[in-house]
């Protein structure tokens, strides 16, 4: 549930070491593809750095979250000392529609023979106009609202890696959101949440709510590049606990199961991608959860056939099925459909939510460089376009909670 974050801690890799790459196994694609689009992969690809940390500055484009606008960039620096065993990064975005963030990050990355990462982060963030729909699978189209949403978060955490592909991951930190009137540029004209959910118990507060967080995950993951996974698979389990500091209203954890699948068919170079995503929320009593911190379906990652954050309640189930065929060595052809809901108790999940479409994705051979969907739901047609991998699942590299909940 976080921003998307800088480079993966999971992917330390200092640029001193072998870059993963091997240009003479990737394949031809059904066309013979332009000089002009291999020039601009090989030199995007260098430019960024994929798959390798380097000392020095670099630049931060695509790691906002949906919503943000069609593009985010910013700068960042980073630097290795004690010979890769300490490790030191800041950097700063601005998307289209202004959303805004400052993080730095301190590591240890080689603890415990290799095994071990252990780090903290101070981030802050301002997203300045986020789709609310109201609460339920049976939430209206026409009542889209947006609210602004600032967070002040401080957090530390490691990871244990017994195996290259186990994960054991801790975290615990403090999360400081403030609500507010929607903002920013290229303003879409929609309501102040406020207006239209009003009654929401959060509005009711003088003061925002601080939550304590703490989380633990385990995740098996085989992909052979979790920025464009041709091969392999990833299994997840989390559970995260929000414990409000302030009036003791929202008190509450969500536990999660997550599962990816990548097959090759044939020796084409063509893939089929299985996900399935599980999510519930637990709150005693009385406790409420604050409708930003609620599961979201909808939008670039889940169900692309409608708008980001199209719908939000307690607890979320979501399946994604996608067959990519190279059309040519760096382009990509998919075809894709996605099924899932939301609903208040865990036990009434469905999968009666449904889009399905088509796009392109064009890559490097360890990173989606940037992909264009078309696709359909019961809402209408939905166009997408975005600097990432559908199936990336970015949140496998986030160390802090943060706010909103991300898909």
């Amino acid at each position: 549930m976080a921003s998307g974050a800088p480079v993966s801690a999971q992917d330390l890799t200092p640029a001193n070491e072998p870059a993963l790459t091997d240009a003479s196994r990737e394949k031809e694609g059904l066309v013979q593809e332009p000089d002009p689009i291999r020039r601009v992969v090989v030199i995007f690809d260098r430019r960024f750095n994929f798959g390798e940390v380097d000392s020095g500055p670099y630049a931060v484009v695509g790691k906002m979250i949906p919503g943000a606008g069609w593009i985010s960039a910013g700068p960042g620096y980073r630097r290795w000392y004690a010979r890769d065993h300490v490790f030191i990064d800041t950097s700063a975005e601005i998307s289209w529609h202004a959303y805004k963030t400052v993080q730095g990050r301190f590591e240890l990355p080689r603890l415990a023979g290799g095994k071990l990462l252990a780090g903290s982060q101070v981030r802050w963030q301002d997203f300045t106009q986020v789709a609310y729909f109201g609460e339920g699978p049976s939430s209206i189209r026409s009542n889209q609202s947006r609210y602004a949403i600032q967070s002040k978060i401080v957090g530390g955490y490691a990871t244990f890696h017994p195996l290259r592909t186990l994960a054991f991951n801790v975290e615990a930190g403090w999360l400081q959101p403030s609500i507010g009137a929607p903002g920013g540029s290229f303003r879409s004209g929609f309501p102040d949440t406020r207006a239209l959910f009003g009654a929401d118990p959060l509005y009711a507060l003088r003061d925002q709510p601080t939550f304590f967080t703490r989380a633990t995950s385990i995740t098996w993951d085989t992909r052979d590049f979790p920025g464009h996974p041709t091969a392999g698979s990833v299994y997840r389990g989390a559970v995260t606990s929000f414990s409000d500091r302030g009036a003791g209203l929202f008190n509450f954890s969500l536990y999660e199961a997550e599962a990816a699948r990548v097959t090759a068919v044939g020796r084409t170079g063509a893939v089929l991608i299985l996900h399935g995503w599980a999510l519930g929320t637990d709150a005693a009593g009385e406790q409420a959860v604050p409708f930003y911190l609620q599961p979201s379906l909808g939008g670039l990652n889940t169900l692309r056939g409608y708008t980001d954050y199209r719908f939000h309640d307690r607890d979320l189930l979501l399946f994604n099925l996608e067959a990519r065929i190279p059309l040519m060595t760096h382009v990509d052809g998919a075809a894709f459909a996605d099924f899932g809901n939301v609903a208040s108790q865990f036990r009434v999940l469905n999968l009666r939510k449904h889009s399905y479409g088509a796009g392109l994705r064009l890559h490097s051979r360890r990173q989606t460089m940037a992909r264009l969907d078309v696709a359909r739901s019961s809402e209408g047609w939905m166009f997408l376009l975005r600097l990432d991998d559908p199936f990336g699942l970015t949140r496998l590299s986030r160390q802090t909670a943060t706010a909103p909940f991300v898909p």
